[in-house]
């Protein structure tokens, strides 16, 4: 499917405030951006950069004032997600050398504290996607997705002790249970179609059967339209910015993703 995606923010500024943005999908093996518009006001030079986890990444100083930013991409993605029972488990030695960051414990993502509770998840299921499969399942049945619910990330130990949270924090859950099962799992941000209520949204990809695959444990269906602006170990990774001094917060955020016909 065809999707329009787009992100406006708004912010105050006081003094002048250096940020770091991350707000461009990039096409790769999942999605194709047909076309992108980037704009900041006032007009100021802006920096790119490339970060360790292949994010598009923007610097700014932003000067005293109303700061706006609106991006927006035209992006082709599947009409549903891959899926592949029974992919295996890939023993470590294998695995390529990108992966093995994505096996260790990270900020908001204790994998070290959670291996008797994923041996209990996934006994009996086969290593590898159908472990992650159980996983995604047991996070769905077991911890209340309540959108609003969270306004700063928690670690995956808190949200096991509240069996609630945001859609970031049931992913950091989920990749803290992958990685004690030596399963690496990485934390995506981006757009996903017809969620609600609209908003940016996040989930996590497990590493098994030589390939990325993806897990929501907010969504009932495999249905696809989702648009991946940022990866990285846990939340921490993967901000839509950050902005250093002073705390500065938006006053205003939009985000919208809307289907349409390519060429119209």
């Amino acid at each position: 499917m065809w999707l329009r995606v787009s992100c406006e923010l708004v912010f105050d500024i006081e003094i002048p405030t250096p940020f770091i943005l991350m707000l461009r999908p990039r096409s790769g093996a999942q999605q194709w951006v047909a076309r992108e518009t980037y704009n900041i006001e006032p007009n100021l030079q802006a920096y790119e950069y490339t970060d360790m986890y292949g994010n598009l990444c923007q610097r700014v100083l932003a000067p005293p004032g109303i700061f706006k930013i609106h991006t927006e991409a035209e992006v082709k993605t599947a009409d549903f997600i891959d899926i592949a029972p029974d992919a295996p488990f890939i023993d470590i030695q294998n695995l390529p050398d990108g992966m093995l960051n994505y096996l260790l414990p990270s900020r908001y993502c204790e994998s070290d504290r959670f291996s008797d509770l994923a041996n209990s998840i996934t006994n009996g299921h086969l290593p590898g996607y159908n472990q992650v499969a159980a996983i995604e399942s047991w996070l769905r049945n077991t911890i209340s997705y309540i959108p609003g619910s969270s306004d700063y990330p928690l670690s995956a130990i808190e949200v096991n002790y509240r069996q609630s949270g945001v859609c970031r924090d049931l992913a950091h859950l989920g990749i803290a249970l992958c990685r004690s099962l030596s399963i690496p799992s990485r934390f995506v941000v981006g757009y996903l179609h017809n969620l609600q209520p609209m908003d940016m949204h996040a989930w996590f990809e497990a590493y098994v059967g030589g390939r990325w695959y993806v897990f929501d444990a907010t969504q009932t269906a495999k249905k696809g339209g989702y648009v991946s602006v940022g990866y990285g170990r846990d939340a921490s990774d993967v901000p839509m910015f950050h902005q250093f001094g002073p705390s500065v917060f938006a006053i205003k955020q939009v985000v919208n993703v809307e289907q349409f016909e390519n060429g119209k």
